[in-house]
């Protein structure tokens, strides 16, 4: 019985030393490659913006930035665990904010005033999208030459119109944003590369608004693709939406994956 007893000592006590050993080395592998984060002061005109800036510190490399716009209620938890992904991709992400410092909705009727009050007042959701993609090219680690933007709900919306502002980024990433415009002749001024990533059955972008979006990229003879997902409606990345489809917003995961999966293929062909 004591020798029984010894050996399941010995091999308790060699679990717990390997499982010290993988813990050491979980923690050596975090330590070489820290996902650094800052909030970052900046500013449009006389209006002070907020961001959320992340990348790998271990690197002192030059690379590729992401620009990332937040949905309609401002730059929160859900943009920054974003741009930490996108960090651990190898990726400068920096977080804009389009609001400004401390303006963040809290009830849809406050986002919703928020959101109309740009989307009504374009060059000025312009300006703000810019300001943040300048920080984002002006970072001493970010490729200047190689940056893109991304953008969720109200957020894709903006980055393409960043892109008909004439912005010089390589390409932009609409998730279930606005396809609308109401100058689309500003699509000639397009440099960017467009995805636009939807749900086929959002009920606030329109088979009409999806048409006319389609139209107006092909006529400026943009390079642009749209990706419908089937049984998909509105802020299908979120998990806050929610899972009930006929709200006309809701989570769908494998929309989230796919949509995913298609923003990185878009970004290997890009960089």
């Amino acid at each position: 019985m004591d020798k029984l007893k010894k050996q399941l000592f010995t091999i308790l006590l060699a679990l717990v030393c390997t499982s010290t050993l993988l813990i050491g080395g979980i923690t050596l592998t975090q330590a070489q490659t820290p996902i650094q984060t800052e909030t970052i002061e900046y500013r449009q005109g006389g209006t002070t913006l907020e961001g959320y800036l992340a990348y790998d510190g271990s690197n002192s490399s030059q690379r590729p930035g992401i620009l990332i716009v937040h949905a309609w209620k401002g730059l929160g938890d859900f943009e920054k665990q974003q741009a930490e992904k996108l960090a651990k991709m190898g990726y400068v992400a920096f977080a804009a904010d389009i609001y400004g410092e401390g303006v963040r909705p809290t009830t849809n009727d406050e986002a919703r005033e928020q959101a109309v009050f740009y989307l009504s007042n374009r060059n000025l959701l312009r300006d703000r999208a810019n300001a943040g993609l300048n920080w984002l090219k002006q970072y001493r680690l970010t490729n200047s030459k190689q940056t893109a933007a991304i953008g969720y709900c109200f957020g894709g919306s903006t980055v393409l119109e960043l892109a008909r502002s004439g912005a010089d980024v390589a390409g932009v990433v609409s998730f279930h944003g606005g396809l609308g415009s109401p100058t689309p002749e500003d699509a000639k001024q397009i440099k960017a590369k467009v995805l636009a990533l939807h749900g086929a059955d959002d009920p606030l972008v329109p088979p009409k608004e999806v048409a006319a979006f389609q139209e107006e990229m092909t006529q400026a003879g943009v390079d642009w693709q749209l990706v419908a997902y089937g049984g998909t409606v509105h802020s299908f990345t979120n998990p806050k939406a929610g899972d009930d489809p006929s709200k006309g917003s809701a989570y769908n995961a494998d929309s989230d994956r796919r949509s995913f999966a298609a923003m990185k293929l878009f970004f290997d062909e890009l960089f």
